[in-house]
């Protein structure tokens, strides 16, 4: 029986002016079967990357939207997943809110999400996991079918969500490296040679005196973002002039360099963990009278709008955030191994599976900092 035939589609290529698009329009956009489109549509796994491209191309050039309610009861999923953000700090002020709608990483992680998803005619759902309360709830949305799977933003080194949801035998895909002893396939990214390509910018551009902000000690990203630092000035026969720990954010940036400044008043360097520090220690060097780069240049890491929003624009580590979230979307639905990998990810032995993540390269982007 065809569940796929109404739709609420507005229209697109080659359809009639006002027609809803449907399964035979899609198909002859990607010059396939009307079945295959149907097996792609419904997430049929064993299908040729290649053709699923062709169509999930044909399904955006249409306008093409599957019937949800249909399909669910030949696939048995939601058609929606969701997106989890825990240990963003419930207590902190503002709490989970501020937290998630005023860092530009996770509106990069949700963008990339949605753009993933849309050809999937699969939607999203925001949820946050900062108590056990939530955390019950959460496991029991998933466990009823509420959703496919959770795709998991953990900010806490010591979350303990990702060993609930491997224990409960539930789908999920982390950003991050989980700890050791939980199961559960992840994307992320190659912190250390990023902050290996920061330092190794600053050295060429003739620094000398290089300090470096860092994120929490308890966040491995951070830690390994410094070492990368540390190493590659290593390298070189030099050493970080200081590391001054902050919290990822612009106002924790703005403490760190001037406790810096204070104790290193020649330094002509800096190194900061994340792009919100780094527009905290622009804004404090400024108002000290340092030029940037003249004085003293910055690097930033992420790539994300705060490094064009801020003044002077920063030099940065591009972390892919939404190629990386898109990974994790297609492993959640496709599976390990199911081909077609997002652009950029490391097709390392075993990556997607548990205990092996995908891992991307960081690039770094010259702007005016340094």
């Amino acid at each position: 029986m065809d569940t796929e035939r109404d739709t609420g589609g507005t229209g697109g290529a080659g359809v009639g002016a006002g027609a809803a698009p449907t399964l035979e329009d899609v198909a002859r956009a990607a010059g396939v079967s009307r079945a295959t489109v149907s097996r792609v549509v419904n997430g049929v796994r064993n299908v040729d990357p290649a053709i699923r491209r062709a169509v999930r191309s044909a399904v955006d050039a249409t306008g093409y939207v599957p019937n949800r309610a249909a399909r669910s009861l030949v696939t048995r999923r939601a058609g929606a997943v969701a997106l989890v953000v825990s240990g963003a700090g419930a207590d902190a002020p503002g709490g989970f809110a501020a937290r998630v709608f005023q860092d530009p990483f996770f509106g990069r992680v949700v963008s990339g999400v949605v753009r993933a998803l849309r050809p999937r005619g699969v939607h999203p759902v925001l949820m946050c996991a900062e108590t056990d309360a939530e955390r019950t709830e959460l496991l029991a949305h998933l466990s009823q079918g509420g959703a496919d799977g959770a795709l998991l933003v953990s900010t806490h080194p010591h979350d303990p969500l990702p060993g609930l949801l491997a224990r409960a035998g539930l789908a999920a895909v982390l950003f991050a490296r989980p700890e050791p002893d939980v199961l559960l396939p992840s994307v992320d990214l190659r912190h250390r040679d990023g902050g290996a390509l920061a330092a190794r910018h600053l050295l060429a551009g003739g620094r000398r005196r290089i300090a470096v902000i860092a994120g929490p000690g308890d966040v491995p990203a951070s830690r390994e973002r410094v070492a990368g630092c540390a190493q590659a000035l290593g390298e070189a026969g030099r050493q970080p002039l200081a590391v001054a720990e902050a919290d990822f954010t612009v106002e924790g940036g703005e403490r760190a360099v001037l406790r810096l400044l204070a104790e290193h008043p020649d330094l002509d360097g800096v190194f900061a963990a994340n792009d919100l520090m780094a527009q905290g220690a622009c804004l404090v060097l400024r108002e000290h009278g340092r030029r940037i780069p003249d004085d003293v240049a910055v690097v930033g890491f992420d790539d994300s709008s705060a490094a064009t929003a801020c003044r002077p624009r920063l030099t940065t580590v591009r972390q892919p955030v939404e190629d990386m979230a898109a990974e994790m979307v297609r492993l959640l639905l496709d599976g390990p191994g199911a081909g077609g990998e997002t652009p950029g990810a490391e097709a390392a032995e075993g990556a997607g599976t548990p205990g092996a993540p995908v891992l991307f390269a960081p690039e770094l982007v010259v702007r005016d900092s340094a």
